[in-house]
C-alpha cells in the first residue's frame, strides 16, 4: 500500500507573514509542477508565487524538500475530502464509492511523479505508516462497505485486494497518457471487475 507520506517537519512554528509566504509558495509551487512537470525550477515557483527565490529557499532549503512538501500537501487535502465523503453519507453509496475511486487514481497518478522524482533525487519518502495512510484506508473501507451493502459492489472483495486494484488502475491510466478516451475506457473496464456479475454483465 502506498497512499500517503510522511509529513514534513518545520523546527519552530511561524509567524504569520512566513506562514502566508509559505502557502503562498506551496500553492504556486502545485500548479507549476502539475502544469510543467516536476522538473520545472525552482525559480519559476518564486515567480509564480510573486516572491523571491530566497523566500523559497528560507522555507524548503531544497527543491525535494518542496516537492515533498506539496506532495504531502496535496495527500492531506485528499484524505480530508475522503472524510468529508464519508460523513456525507450518500443516499447513492455506489455511485459515492466509485467516484472516490476515481479521485483516487487522478490523485494517485500525480503522486507517483513526485514519489518518482524525489526517488531520482535519492530521497526516500517514507509511507504506509503514516496517519494520513491509516485515515486513508479507513475511509475506503467505509465505503467500500456502503457500497457492498446496496449491491454496488461484489461482496468478497476486501480492502487489501482494492488498494492493488487502484494501484494498477493508476499505472493504467498514467501509461494511457493524454488519450483520455482510452484513459476513462480503461478504468470503466477495470471498474467492471468491481461490480457483481450482473451488473457488470456476464460475457458468455
Amino acid at each position: 500500500m502506498t497512499p500517503a507520506a510522511a509529513e514534513p517537519t518545520e523546527s519552530k512554528p511561524l509567524r504569520a507573514d512566513a506562514r502566508r509566504n509559505r502557502a503562498r509558495v506551496l500553492e504556486a509551487a502545485e500548479s507549476v509542477f502539475a502544469t510543467k512537470g516536476t522538473g520545472a525550477p525552482t525559480e519559476e515557483v518564486a515567480r509564480a508565487a510573486g516572491v523571491g527565490i530566497g523566500t523559497v529557499f528560507r522555507h524548503f532549503p531544497t527543491k525535494e524538500a518542496l516537492l515533498e512538501a506539496v506532495l504531502y500537501a496535496r495527500l492531506q487535502r485528499f484524505v480530508d475530502e475522503a472524510e468529508s465523503v464519508v460523513a456525507a453519507e450518500s443516499g447513492d453509496p455506489g455511485g459515492a464509492f466509485f467516484a472516490f475511486l476515481t479521485s483516487w487514481i487522478e490523485m494517485s497518478s500525480a503522486k507517483n511523479a513526485y514519489f518518482e522524482a524525489l526517488t531520482a533525487a535519492g530521497v526516500t519518502v517514507p509511507k504506509t505508516e503514516s496517519d494520513i495512510g491509516a485515515r486513508l484506508i479507513e475511509s475506503l473501507g467505509v465505503l467500500l462497505s456502503r457500497a457492498q451493502g446496496v449491491g454496488a459492489v461484489r461482496d468478497d472483495l476486501v480492502v487489501g485486494e482494492l488498494i492493488t486494484v487502484i494501484i494498477g488502475t493508476a499505472r493504467a491510466a498514467e501509461y494511457a497518457g493524454p488519450d483520455a478516451r482510452l484513459r476513462d475506457r480503461a478504468v470503466a473496464i477495470l471498474f467492471d471487475g468491481l461490480r457483481p456479475r450482473a451488473s457488470a454483465g456476464e460475457r458468455g
